[in-house]
C-alpha cells in the first residue's frame, strides 16, 4: 500500500513540473507581446507628435505666405490710385483729355515691350526729328499715348510714348511724354527702364514742371530695385529740392516708411 501511494506520487510530481514550466513560459510569452505592443504604441505617439510639428509648420508658412501676398496687394492698390492721382491731374492744358476713371487693366497681366538700353527703351533724342513739328501732329500723338494710358494698356502706352519722344525729342509735351513712359513702365513692374525714363526727363529738361515728380519715382524706381541707400539719398534730396510740393510730403511718407521696414 506504501508501495503504490510512494509510485502516485513520483509520477504526479513530474506532470505538476511540466505544468509549472509551460505557465512560466506562456507568462513570459504575454509579457513580451505586452511589451511590443507598449513599444509600438509609443512609437505611434512619436509619429504622430512628428506629424503635428510638421503641421504647425505647413499653418505657419501658409500664414507668411498670406501674409506676403497681403503686401503685394496693398502695393500694387498703393502703385494704382499714386498712378490715378497723377492723371487726374491736368497737365497744364495739354494732357489728352479730362481726368476720369483709375487704369482697369492689371498690372501682372499687362506685357511690357522688351529693352535692352536707354536708347531702345526710352528714345534717343539725337536720331529723332524734332523742335519746329507741327502742334496739331504733336498733341495727336500725345493723346493717342495718353489714351492708352488712362485705358489701362500699358504695353500700348509705353510703345506710344517711347515713339513719342524718339519723333518729338524738343517740344513743350516731350518731358510730360517722359514722365508718362516712365509711368506706364513702373505700373508694370519694369523698375529699371522705367527709372531710366525718369532720369532722361531730368537729364534733358531739369527746369520741367514734371521734375518734382520724376525725381520722386526715381527714388521710388531705386528702392524698388533694392537701391536702399540711393533711394533715401534721392527721396530727401526731393524735399530739400522741392519743398511743400505734393512730391516732397510724398518722399516724407516714403522714408518713413523705409526707415520703419528697414
Amino acid at each position: 500500500m506504501a508501495g503504490a501511494i510512494a509510485s502516485a506520487m513520483l509520477f504526479a510530481f513530474p506532470a505538476f513540473s511540466q505544468d509549472s514550466r509551460l505557465s512560466l513560459a506562456d507568462r513570459v510569452s504575454r509579457l513580451e507581446q505586452q511589451a511590443q505592443k507598449d513599444q509600438g504604441g509609443v512609437g505611434m505617439v512619436n509619429q504622430m507628435q512628428q506629424l503635428q510639428e510638421q503641421v504647425r509648420q505647413q499653418q505657419g508658412r501658409i500664414e507668411e505666405l498670406q501674409h506676403q501676398l497681403q503686401q503685394l496687394e496693398d502695393k500694387n492698390k498703393a502703385q494704382y490710385v499714386d498712378l490715378d492721382s497723377r492723371i487726374g491731374r491736368l497737365e497744364g492744358g495739354n494732357a489728352g483729355g479730362a481726368a476720369g476713371a483709375a487704369p482697369t487693366a492689371s498690372a501682372a497681366a499687362a506685357a511690357t515691350a522688351p529693352a535692352t538700353s536707354s536708347s531702345a527703351a526710352v528714345g534717343n533724342p539725337t536720331q529723332a526729328q524734332g523742335g519746329n513739328a507741327d502742334p496739331a501732329s504733336v498733341q495727336a500723338a500725345y493723346d493717342v499715348a495718353f489714351k492708352a494710358l488712362r485705358g489701362g494698356d500699358y504695353a500700348a502706352a509705353s510703345r506710344d510714348f517711347r515713339s513719342f519722344v524718339q519723333q518729338y525729342p524738343n517740344e513743350s509735351l516731350t518731358p510730360n511724354a517722359y514722365y508718362w513712359l516712365g509711368e506706364s513702365y513702373y505700373v508694370t513692374m519694369n523698375y529699371p527702364v522705367a527709372l531710366e525714363a525718369f532720369q532722361q526727363l531730368l537729364k534733358q529738361f531739369p527746369q520741367s514742371e514734371k521734375a518734382p515728380d520724376a525725381l520722386l519715382k526715381v527714388g521710388y524706381s531705386q528702392y524698388e530695385l533694392k537701391q536702399v541707400d540711393a533711394a533715401r539719398a534721392t527721396l530727401t534730396e526731393v524735399g530739400a529740392k522741392y519743398p511743400g510740393t505734393n512730391a516732397a510730403n510724398l518722399a516724407k511718407e516714403r522714408l518713413q516708411r523705409i526707415q520703419s521696414v528697414n
